[in-house]
């Protein structure tokens, strides 16, 4: 009976001791499948904190300023969460989205003033198509790094664009970008008496994310995107055309680069050449802060719009709470330093 006792009591213990284990990893493994959650953690912590130090926070007007801001960064992150995924990076798109949006501008208003808006808005989604596709080429023959070529071509683009269409402010756009930067969802009075508008052209940003994500998640094209991000050589193996994939992943950025060339003019109500520069840090920072690694193979499009809505919180409220505009570099920098080392505590609590 002794002996019996003792087995019996062995074979309890040990499911006590693996079920202690699984709960004490449960939270970690919770952040390994779904990373965009401590981001999105970060994102309530701080609208709570801000709402509570300036209430105003919280009215519609501010809510709708920020929900226009997002629109165009939200559309580079997208394009960027998918060359990341494959395994690379784009430091191009500014320069993608000028060239589309300064180029078809001109090209309207010199030769087709009467253009439709909406065959503005395909051309400049097929011109970023091309360029984005000369990318992935590139990156695909020379065998060389994406951040490298994207280097090259983002000087190339750029250049382009000063020497070839112009270097001179577009200040007076064809009447139908103006009529579509103005055409407005629904208006909200502020208690200022000021009309705050939400435009149509926000639907864009929605609009891409569920593209996205249904290509990620329904498409063949998804898998192999992630399947090469993850490893190059094994993905090869299996059958997968590196080629392919790395066209589509550059190209599909370059579309909507394209596409946030056209809403950045329209909203605006002008063009300038010089738009987008500078931008790569915070556009890339969105998507890192959403939960995609550098070294691609991972990261999810919920992710990303968490990741753009916690940077364009972070560059409206500084002002709010009495932080100068210079310091948005600053707390953008350290988030993603503290996504960096989260990550990596993360990692290591998982596989210990």
């Amino acid at each position: 009976m002794t002996v019996v006792q003792t087995m019996t009591d062995k074979t309890q213990k040990t499911p006590t001791l693996d079920a202690q284990v699984t709960v004490s990893k449960s939270p970690f493994v919770f952040l390994q499948r779904y990373p965009e959650s401590a981001s999105l953690l970060l994102l309530v912590i701080i609208c709570v904190a801000v709402a509570v130090i300036n209430p105003s926070f919280l009215q519609a007007s501010s809510l709708i300023d920020m929900g226009r801001a997002s629109v165009v960064t939200g559309l580079f992150a997208l394009g960027v969460f998918t060359v990341l995924a494959a395994g690379g990076i784009d430091v191009s798109f500014p320069a993608i989205g000028a060239l589309a949006m300064y180029g078809v501008s001109k090209l309207v208003l010199d030769v087709f003033p009467d253009m439709p808006m909406a065959l503005i808005i395909v051309l400049a989604v097929l011109t970023g198509t091309v360029l984005g596709a000369i990318n992935g080429v590139l990156v695909h023959g020379l065998k060389a790094s994406a951040l490298i070529v994207t280097i090259g071509t983002q000087y190339f683009y750029r250049g382009i664009l000063l020497v070839c269409i112009g270097t001179v402010w577009l200040m007076e756009l064809p009447s139908q970008m103006v009529a579509f930067g103005k055409w407005s969802l629904f208006d909200i009075t502020a208690n200022s008496g000021v009309t705050v508008s939400l435009p149509v052209y926000f639907l864009s940003f929605p609009l891409a994310a569920v593209l996205t994500w249904f290509v990620f998640n329904r498409t063949l094209m998804g898998r192999a995107i992630f399947a090469v991000g993850g490893n190059a050589q094994v993905a090869s193996r299996l059958g997968y055309n590196l080629r392919t994939v790395n066209v589509f992943a550059f190209a599909f950025a370059g579309a909507l680069a394209g596409m946030a060339g056209v809403i950045q003019a329209s909203a605006n109500r002008m063009a300038n050449p010089f738009d987008f520069a500078g931008t790569e840090i915070g556009v890339i920072a969105a998507v890192i802060l959403g939960g995609a690694r550098i070294t691609g193979g991972t990261g999810s499009v919920l992710g990303t719009v968490i990741g753009v809505f916690l940077v364009t919180v972070v560059n409206n409220v500084l002002v709010l709470v009495g932080i100068p505009s210079t310091w948005q570099r600053v707390v953008v920098g350290a988030f993603i330093l503290m996504a960096a080392a989260f990550f990596v505590l993360r990692d290591r609590k998982i596989k210990y």
